[in-house]
């Protein structure tokens, strides 16, 4: 089965979440568009946002194209001034936030011998930031008003290593940490914390132009194909819907099985 035939069939429906607001970060392109999109579906209000104008506001008018509510914001979220233009806008329009997905990351390579002081502090440091800054708003927010969702998008490379990528893998696993400390002392607030981690997801840009490279990789990962970022997304909407309600903490990787196995195959160790 290929992407496109495993993707057809993600048709998520959690009613509970029609009427809420979403804030979605990183939201112009891959994973982050395609929450934005299933979110707006399950009849949430969606304020999207990104650095990038031009393919955001393309991006939200596709999601208003399925009947949604949905204003863009054009921010660095890894700034306070860009945060705050992102929460306040939820505030203004839709009247609070119920539901935060951070999927702003900035995925910059360099060995660790190449990984200089502007790279360490693009690839870790502000994909952190851009997680602490919308958490803080947000969860103050919810804490106040009974509660809420916040959804971290991380990576398999939290967990195991890429190759070349020291700086990006070092901010997830650091944002898996902080998933499991934010449940814990926003739970008495009514507030869940929890992430997903994709595996091997090209975006469906780089899924087209380079397909051959794709289909080559896909190959090595146990269920035979790479995800698709509307299976993320409905991992997002399922922890986000009152079905995961006791769920809270946790890292739920959505990876083909990937980092369960020991070896790709062919390999014997």
């Amino acid at each position: 089965m290929d992407s496109s035939e495993a993707s057809a069939g993600v048709s998520a429906r959690f009613g509970d979440l029609a009427g809420k607001v979403a804030v979605v970060t990183g939201a112009s392109r891959g994973i982050g568009y395609h929450a934005a999109r299933l979110l707006g579906r399950q009849g949430m209000k969606v304020v999207m946002s990104s650095r990038s104008a031009d393919l955001g506001e393309a991006a939200a008018e596709k999601v208003r194209a399925l009947g949604a509510e949905c204003v863009w914001v054009t921010a660095d979220v890894s700034t306070d001034d860009g945060a705050r233009a992102v929460f306040d806008e939820a505030i203004r329009r839709f009247g609070g936030v119920d539901l935060l997905v951070n999927s702003a990351a900035w995925k910059g390579g360099a060995t660790f011998l190449d990984l200089d002081e502007d790279l360490y502090h693009r690839s870790f440091e502000q994909n952190l930031r851009m997680v602490y800054l919308m958490s803080r708003l947000c969860c103050r927010w919810m804490a106040d008003h009974g509660g809420g969702t916040i959804i971290h998008i991380s990576s398999v490379g939290g967990l195991r290593a890429h190759r070349g990528t020291p700086g990006y893998d070092a901010s997830k696993g650091a944002i898996d940490a902080l998933t499991r400390a934010m449940a814990l002392d926003l739970a008495p607030h009514g507030i869940r914390v929890n992430a997903v981690a994709p595996g091997f997801t090209p975006y469906d840009e780089e899924r087209r132009s380079r397909s051959d490279r794709v289909k080559e990789f896909a190959s090595r990962i146990p269920l035979g194909r790479e995800c698709t970022g509307e299976e993320v997304a409905a991992a997002v909407a399922f922890l986000a819907s009152d079905a995961a309600a006791y769920i809270t903490g946790q890292v739920l990787y959505v990876d083909g099985g990937l980092t369960a196995q020991l070896a790709p195959p062919g390999i014997k160790i």
